[in-house]
């Protein structure tokens, strides 16, 4: 057994094992259609709108007269050409994805399945031999100081790119953007690192010192150094596993919105308790719990205070949407429900989310 007396050899030796699995992720579409794009975005700009829209670069078009607006990295878990992102990455429609290899052979990528719930995708490539894949992690294992390597292709040029740091927390939470334009969403569960995430990072593995990828690249907090996050890798390996065998991925639905209830929230609303999930709605015309849906079927309705998931607290740091990640389709739930002071419990059968 090869012995690593010193922990930059570890590094080197885990470095040349993994970086030959990641990948860049190019996202392109037709000259015509870009053009397209930016008259559509000077109209909208008033008077400024009358301006000539500018033209695009003749060095910016491939051979095929398409133009690359966007990319990300991602990484090889399949040596049959499964590969994983971000869905951020790949959240364009209309478009042609490109998956450059370690050894700079170009792929044409079709993406079989976006995660409803987190920020997660697989890309399909078609090798005409096996690939140097990534090994999967267990990250329900991790501990706070764990040293980690974080991969990618920083700001999209810089290929071939590695970081190492520890790992700073666990089960946070953030609300994230992909773009200014794009809707705010709330990610959960995610894996804290100060080892640097960059732009164009997204979607590449966060390794151990095993060599093996415990969370994909997701994020990082404007204004602020050293803090990225990233999805464990159990929701992607969980993800493939749909996959392979429904040919999709399968996510269980409940059918209800809520607040997750705080000290500060039981004081405002004058609560009778400190935890649970009060569900209610968002808008005015929204529906506290959705028709048709599981909530609606087990008799759920708008007020309720959720106590407790199969006999365990919902509190901030153990939501629905936590308890949800874990349950399957066709699971049948307990959820004890506080209604004008009286406890009952009530069985949800979970569907599939569509």
């Amino acid at each position: 057994m090869r012995l690593f007396p010193f922990p930059m050899n570890r590094t080197v030796w885990i470095v040349e094992r993994v970086m030959p699995a990641v990948v860049s992720i190019a996202v392109s579409k037709t000259a015509a259609a870009v053009e397209l794009d930016l008259a559509k975005l000077a109209g909208r700009g008033g008077a400024r709108g009358k301006k000539r829209v500018p033209s695009i670069p003749a060095d910016k078009i491939d051979s095929r007269g398409m133009v690359q607006i966007g990319g990300g990295s991602g990484f090889i878990a399949d040596p049959r050409g499964f590969i994983l992102t971000n869905k951020h990455v790949i959240a364009e429609t209309d478009v042609r994805y490109t998956v450059t290899a370690g050894d700079g052979t170009a792929y044409d990528a079709e993406v079989v399945a976006r995660d409803p719930v987190n920020d997660l995708a697989i890309l399909k490539i078609e090798p005409r031999a096996e690939l140097p894949a990534v090994a999967l992690g267990d990250s329900s294992t991790l501990k706070l100081g764990e040293s980690v390597l974080a991969f990618g292709n920083v700001l999209g040029v810089l290929k071939n790119t590695v970081s190492r740091g520890i790992i700073s927390g666990l089960s946070r939470s953030v609300t994230a953007q992909a773009d200014p334009s794009a809707p705010p969403q709330e990610m959960r569960g995610l894996i804290q690192t100060d080892a640097a995430i960059n732009i164009g990072n997204s979607g590449g593995p966060l390794v151990d010192m095993r060599g093996e990828a415990i969370g994909v690249n997701a994020a990082t907090i404007q204004g602020t150094e050293n803090i990225g996050f990233a999805v464990p890798v159990n929701s992607a390996k969980r993800d493939l596993d749909d996959l392979r065998r429904f040919g999709r991925i399968r996510r269980p639905l409940l059918g209800l919105r809520y607040l997750t209830i705080n000290e500060e929230m039981r004081a405002k609303l004058n609560l009778a308790v400190p935890y649970g999930a009060l569900v209610t709605r968002e808008h005015p015309f929204d529906t506290a719990v959705v028709p048709g849906t599981p909530a609606a079927t087990a008799g759920i309705k708008e007020h309720d205070i959720i106590l407790a998931w199969n006999g365990e607290k919902v509190t901030q740091d153990r939501s629905i949407q936590d308890y949800l990640e874990t349950a399957n389709v066709n699971e049948t739930v307990a959820l004890t429900v506080l209604r004008k002071e009286k406890e009952t419990i009530l069985r949800v059968t979970l569907t599939e989310r569509k």
